[in-house]
C-alpha cells in the first residue's frame, strides 16, 4: 500500500512530543486522515490532556478516542499471564510486553469502527515493541497497514524532532523540575527506565530515578502481614475485602511501594537482538507473584506443577517477543488454566525492606496431608514401602553396575596424581632462586 492509498490511520497517541509530531507528520507526507487512540492502563498520568492536544492539531473530536482499560488490562492480560508465574530470563515480569497486545487490539477495534485502512504507533526501529504491535495487529487483521515513522523518517535526533516542531506550530512543553529524564514507560503493573547512564551496566542509577517505591534501606522498620485470596489461580481479595482485578492490583502496588518491594536491574535480550540495560518497578506483581506461587505449591500435584514450570518459560517469551495472539500461546494458556481449577485459598505474606515473605498457606483443595509428612507416628504411611520404591529405581544403576561395572570404578578408583621426586622439587627451588639472583 502507497502512501497515496492511505486514507485514514488511527495512531496510538499519548498527547506527549514525539506522537504529537508523527500525528502531524502522518497528516503532511501520507495527506490522510488521523484518528488518535489514547489508552489509560494505570500510566498515572492525565490521559484527557490529549484530547486538548489533538484538537489543537486539527484531529475531528468525533475521532478522538480516550479508554480507560485498566480493568481489561489486569483482568484479560496480567491475571492470565500471572496464572503461568511469567518472567523473562529469570527477572523480568514482562511489564510492558504483557500491555502491547491490548493496545494493538483497540488499534484494530477502533480501525474497524472507523473505517481506517492502517494503523501507526511510535515506537522505534531498535526496540521490542514495535515487534508486539505489528505482529499483534496482523494477528488480529492480516490486512491491515502499519506504519512506523521512526523507520520512515529522517528525524532521528532530538535535534531534528525539536525544529519539526517549532516549524509546525506543535507545542513543546519544557520539562518539569521533577519530570524524569530517563525514557520510561509505565502501566498499573510496572514502570520501566532506561537510557542516560543505565546505557552503562556498570553504573548504578541514582536513588532519585525511581518513582514508585521506597528504598528498601527507608522502608518501615515494622514488617507488616496481609493475607491474599485466591480463585482458581486469580487474586480476588486482600484482607478479606473483594475488589475488582485493577484495584487490586492497584492496592498491591501501595503495599509494595510502600514496603520498598518490586524493584530490580537487569540486561536483558532484546528480540531484535541486541541486550539492553533496564530498570524496572513492579511492586504489586512482585507480591502477587510470590503468593500465587505459594498457594500452587499446596494444591497442584507435583508432576503438573513441575511440567508447568517446564512450560513457562516458552510461555514468557513468547509475551516478551509480541506473540500474545498467536496458537501456541492459547494452547499453553489453556494448559495452564486446566492447572488452575483448584487453585483456591489464602496466602499470609509479611511485607518488610524490600522482601516478600510467604508465612501461611492455607486452601480448601491443599493436597498437605499431615498425616503423611509428619515426623511423629503415624497410621497412614509404612516405612518398609520406600525399601521397594528405592530398589525399583535403582533396578537400571543395579543391572549396569553388574555389567558395566567399568562405569561406578572410575567414580571408586581416581588415581592420585603422583608427586614429583623430592630430587627434582628441590632442583626447580635452586633454579629460581638462581633466576631471582636470591644465589
Amino acid at each position: 500500500m502507497e502512501k497515496k492509498e492511505v486514507k485514514k490511520v488511527v495512531l496510538a497517541y499519548s498527547g506527549g512530543l514525539d506522537t504529537s509530531i508523527i500525528l502531524k507528520w502522518l497528516q503532511d507526507e501520507y495527506n490522510c486522515e488521523v484518528v488518535t487512540f489514547t489508552a489509560d492502563i494505570g500510566q498515572g498520568e492525565e490521559v484527557e490532556a490529549a484530547r486538548e492536544k489533538a484538537l489543537k492539531l486539527g484531529i475531528k473530536p468525533e475521532n478522538i478516542y480516550i479508554e480507560d482499560l485498566q480493568e481489561e488490562f489486569v483482568k484479560d492480560f496480567v491475571f492470565p499471564m500471572f496464572r503461568a508465574n511469567a518472567i523473562y530470563e529469570g527477572e523480568y515480569l514482562l511489564g510492558t510486553s504483557i500491555a502491547r497486545p491490548l493496545i494493538a487490539k483497540r488499534l484494530v477495534e477502533i480501525a474497524k469502527e472507523t473505517g481506517a485502512d492502517a494503523i501507526a504507533h511510535g515506537a522505534t526501529g531498535k526496540g521490542n515493541d514495535q515487534v508486539r504491535f505489528e505482529i499483534g495487529a496482523l494477528s488480529l487483521n492480516p490486512d491491515i497497514k502499519v506504519i512506523a515513522p521512526w523507520r520512515e523518517w529522517d528525524l532521528n535526533s532530538r535535534e531534528k524532532l525539536l525544529a519539526y516542531a517549532k516549524e509546525h506550530g506543535i507545542p513543546i512543553e519544557k520539562k518539569k523540575e521533577n519530570k524524569s529524564p530517563y525514557s520510561m514507560d509505565a502501566n498499573l503493573l510496572h514502570i520501566s527506565y532506561e537510557g542516560l547512564i543505565l546505557e552503562d551496566p556498570n553504573k548504578e542509577p541514582e536513588e532519585d530515578m525511581w518513582r514508585w517505591t521506597n528504598s528498601p534501606e527507608k522502608a518501615p522498620n515494622t514488617p507488616e502481614y496481609i493475607t491474599l485470596t485466591f480463585e482458581k489461580g486469580d487474586l480476588v481479595a486482600i484482607n478479606s475485602e473483594r475488589m475488582s482485578p485493577a484495584t487490586l492490583l492497584r492496592t498491591l502496588n501501595n503495599y509494595g511501594s510502600k514496603h520498598g518491594i518490586g524493584r530490580i536491574d537487569i540486561v536483558e535480550n532484546r528480540y531484535v537482538g541486541m541486550k539492553a540495560r533496564g530498570c524496572y518497578e513492579t511492586p504489586g506483581g512482585t507480591i502477587l507473584l510470590k503468593a500465587h506461587r505459594a498457594i500452587e505449591s499446596i494444591t497442584l500435584d507435583r508432576e503438573e506443577a513441575h511440567f508447568k514450570d517446564e512450560l513457562m518459560p516458552r510461555y514468557a517469551t513468547l509475551i516478551y517477543n509480541g506473540y500474545w495472539f498467536s496458537p501456541e500461546r492459547e494452547m499453553l494458556q489453556a494448559a495452564i488454566d486446566k492447572t488452575q481449577e483448584n487453585v483456591n485459598g489464602d496466602v499470609r505474606l509479611k511485607l518488610y525492606k524490600g522482601n516478600v515473605i510467604v508465612v501461611g498457606r492455607t486452601s480448601p483443595n491443599s493436597l498437605y496431608s499431615i498425616e503423611h509428612s509428619t515426623f511423629e507416628e503415624d497410621e497412614v504411611y509404612n516405612q518398609k514401602d520406600a525399601e521397594g520404591f528405592i530398589r525399583l529405581n535403582a533396578l537400571r544403576f543395579i543391572i549396569e553396575g553388574k555389567k558395566q561395572p567399568q562405569r561406578a570404578q572410575k567414580y571408586l578408583n581416581k588415581e592420585k596424581k603422583e608427586e614429583e621426586p623430592k630430587e627434582q622439587k628441590e632442583g626447580l627451588g635452586k633454579k629460581f632462586k638462581k633466576i631471582l639472583g636470591l644465589e
